[in-house]
This record gives C-alpha cells, sequence and structure tokens, in this order.
C-alpha cells in the first residue's frame, strides 16, 4: 500500500532529479515486469515538450536498448496524460515512477518496461526534499547555504551571473531586431529606460521608440531644442505652463512636432509620486538631453572606453541652468546640482553597458568585449538593497557588482520559485 503523504509532498521534478543524477538505490535494479535493468546512461533532459530525457541508454536482460524516458509520480498518469495516443511518445523504452499503479502500454498494445523508485530513495534525500518543499524561510537552505562548499557556491554564483546576462541579452536582441540592428539606436533605446529605473521604465522606452535618436542626433549642438523635443514627446509641456523657460520649450516643440509629424505621449504615464525628486522623471529627462547633448555616437564610445572612470565620465553631466532650481517644470525648488548621482550611473552600467558589451562580444564573436563586461562587474561596487541586505545577513558576503547581481538572479530566479533541483547548492545537500 502506497504512502499518500509520499505524493502529497512531491513534485515530479523531484524524480527527474533523481533519475538524471542516479540519487536513488541502484542495487538488483528489476522493471515491474521482473526483468533486469542497467541504467547505461539517463538521457538528455528535455524541459519542452515530449519525453522527459532523450537519448537514453538501458540494458534490459540481455539486450540493450535506445531510447527516450518518461517520468511520472503514477504509472496511471501516463494515460491521464493521453501519452497512449501521442505519438511523440512511441519511442519510449522505460517509464520511470514513484508507484506503479496500473500497467501501460504503447498504441501497439506492447507493454512499456517500468521501473518504479519507492522504497529506493535513501531517507536522508527524501527528508532533506521534503524540509527545502516545505520551508518558509528566506530562502529555502537558509540554514545551510553556508555551509556548503565554497568551491560549490562560487561555481554556482559564476554561472548564474552568465544567467543572467544572457536573460538581459534578450531584451536587446528584440531591440536589434526592432531596429534593423542598428547598435546606436537599440542602446539609446536601453539606456532610455533604464534612465527611468523601474517606476518609468516603461514610458522611457516608449519615448525613446516615438522620438528615433536621428531626430535628436539632428538637434544635438542645441541643448534646448533637445529639451524641447524631450518634454514634448513626453507629454509634459500640454499642461498650462508660466515660466519663461517652459513657455520657451513648448512653442519650440509645437515648430518641430509638426516638423517631424510626432506624437506625444499621454503625461499620466509618468510616475512622481513617492519618488525622491532627484529621481523625478522630469529630471532624468533633463539628464538625458544633456547626456545626447554632450555625446557623440554614444555606444561606440562606450566599446572604446578602456576603464570605469571613462565611463562614469561619459554620464557626468549636467542639465542647463533651470534645473539649477527646479525639480519640475513650473516649479522652483532650492538651488542645487541635479547631475547624476554616482549610484545611478553605476546603475546605467550595470542594467546598459554590461549586458550590451557582453552581447556584443557573443555575435561579434570578440572575447574581449565579453571578458570586459564581467572585469566591469567586479570593478563596481554592489548595488545597496533590502534583498542584497538580506543575503549578507545571511553572513554571504556581498563585495562588488559581480555577487550582487548573482545573487539577485538565485534569489528572483531560484530560491522564490523553490527551484532548489536545479540549484548547485540544493544539489549538495541532496547527496
Amino acid at each position: 500500500m502506497s504512502n499518500p503523504f509520499i505524493f502529497i509532498n512531491m513534485r515530479e521534478s523531484f524524480l527527474h532529479f533523481l533519475w538524471r543524477w542516479r540519487r536513488f538505490d541502484h542495487q538488483n535494479l528489476c522493471t515491474a515486469q521482473g526483468q533486469t535493468l542497467e541504467i547505461l546512461y539517463p538521457g538528455e533532459w528535455n524541459t519542452d515538450a515530449g519525453p522527459d530525457f532523450f537519448n537514453a541508454r538501458i540494458r534490459l536482460g540481455d539486450t540493450t536498448w535506445a531510447g527516450n524516458v518518461e517520468i511520472h509520480l503514477r504509472s496511471s498518469e501516463w494515460l491521464i496524460h493521453g501519452h497512449h495516443n501521442d505519438r511523440a511518445y512511441d519511442n519510449v523504452v522505460l517509464h520511470v515512477v514513484l508507484e506503479d499503479d496500473q500497467p501501460v502500454a504503447h498504441a501497439s498494445g506492447e507493454r512499456i518496461p517500468c521501473l518504479e523508485l519507492k522504497g529506493r530513495i535513501p531517507a536522508r534525500i527524501l527528508e532533506t526534499y521534503q524540509r527545502l518543499e516545505h520551508e518558509r524561510a528566506w530562502i529555502p537552505c537558509e540554514r545551510f547555504f553556508t555551509q556548503t562548499p565554497e568551491i560549490v557556491r562560487l561555481n554556482w554564483l559564476d554561472r548564474l551571473l552568465v544567467e543572467r546576462l544572457e536573460q538581459k541579452t534578450a531584451a536587446i536582441a528584440d531591440m536589434l531586431e526592432a531596429t534593423e540592428n542598428h547598435w546606436e539606436e537599440a542602446f539609446y533605446r536601453l539606456l532610455a529606460r533604464n534612465f527611468g529605473l523601474k517606476v518609468n521604465a516603461e514610458p522611457f522606452e516608449a519615448l525613446a521608440r516615438s522620438l528615433p535618436l536621428s531626430i535628436l542626433a539632428k538637434h544635438k549642438n542645441n541643448p534646448g531644442q533637445l529639451e524641447a523635443l524631450l518634454f514634448g514627446q513626453a507629454g509634459l509641456l500640454e499642461q498650462p505652463l508660466l515660466e519663461e523657460y517652459p513657455l520657451a520649450l513648448a512653442r519650440e516643440y509645437r515648430f518641430l512636432r509638426h516638423k517631424y509629424q510626432l506624437t506625444p505621449l499621454a503625461a499620466e504615464q509618468w510616475k512622481f509620486l513617492r519618488l525622491r525628486p532627484a529621481n523625478f522623471p522630469s529630471v532624468r529627462l533633463a539628464q538625458f538631453a544633456a547626456l545626447v547633448h554632450q555625446s557623440v555616437h554614444l555606444f561606440s564610445s562606450i566599446l572604446e572606453a578602456g576603464t570605469l572612470r571613462e565611463m562614469e565620465h561619459l554620464f557626468a553631466v549636467e542639465p542647463g541652468d533651470y534645473w539649477l532650481t527646479h525639480f519640475q517644470l513650473d516649479k522652483p525648488s532650492s538651488k542645487r546640482s541635479k547631475m547624476p548621482g554616482r549610484d545611478f550611473i553605476h546603475l546605467l552600467i550595470i542594467n546598459t553597458i554590461v549586458p550590451f558589451q557582453f552581447y556584443y562580444g557573443k555575435l561579434k564573436n570578440a572575447d574581449r568585449y565579453q571578458k570586459r563586461a564581467l572585469q566591469l562587474l567586479e570593478e563596481l561596487p554592489a548595488e545597496s538593497n533590502a534583498l542584497l541586505d538580506a543575503w549578507m545577513e545571511l553572513g554571504v558576503p556581498v563585495r562588488h557588482a559581480y555577487q550582487s547581481q548573482a545573487l539577485i538572479h538565485l534569489k528572483t530566479r531560484y530560491c522564490d520559485a523553490k527551484r532548489c533541483l536545479e540549484c548547485a547548492v540544493g544539489n549538495s545537500l541532496l547527496k
């Protein structure tokens, strides 16, 4: 009689893990039909549709078989999932289950060899798995993370960092496709998005899409016209205005809007609430205009920059005098510098320059750009946020952006989703 507790507290992915890494008792293996079984190769894990493992090799009795392996908690799930009517499963040579509760066969009527794992899972592995599954701490392995071998953690963080960069470059690939492989235009769009941080990322990117870099380039020597284009296209010049400078911007934009047949965004898209004044979208737009004014072929300049200091210098721009005394149009404030802060510049480098350099190096088969991207992360200080504070409270060092980016990815993509079975740390605990 089966133990219902095991089924209630087990996911099929656990059986995938056991099969993939052979973490079960192999002694005297035999199928449910009584044939001796030897696993020569578990196969290639398939994360898409179709059987769970491709190209496995097993020996049944004296015969070697090559084909696919399907895994379920109960063998009856073969029928529940309709595999008996799916030709994609005709080449399954072994059905691996926790409990063999019903014989199943191919469409031809030939019974499928079945391996039952119930009773073959080491008690310690099963206990650790159930503890991880039901843990409600900040991360499932909170009590054990720093006890895992350092080499395991360091190698895993290296892999996570590359995985995070690959994930970020997927958005760059989309932008390149949308701009017909125009690197400067795609860089301009991603840079604009990151100027908005999380709160105003979408309207900033929409602004960049609606106002091509080629138009801004025609006016790069005129800071007033750049601000008129950006603020006007953002929809922020449609409101009633009183001060002379905003009124002048509005007049200039009306002319440029007609000239380039532009349609402004809705001003309501921009979020000011609960933001520090230095992060107001109006301040970021003014800084963005100053950056366009002071740079030529920005992406090319970034590729040529040899040091972190040179990159920081490229972004250390200050908007016009009006913004010394304003955080918003028509709303005077105390006089202070409105240059981008160093932390903000570092975020731009982490989220824009690093992934762009990494992807450029990958597409151009130029390792030096990929190595430079990774080196930049080692030179940049770690970000400051609650997630990284929590890692440090666990005793995990977060000294630079290389580590912080990997740890952010680990927490948000693995720990929060309880993907312990796909994590090197989780794997080390389940040995």
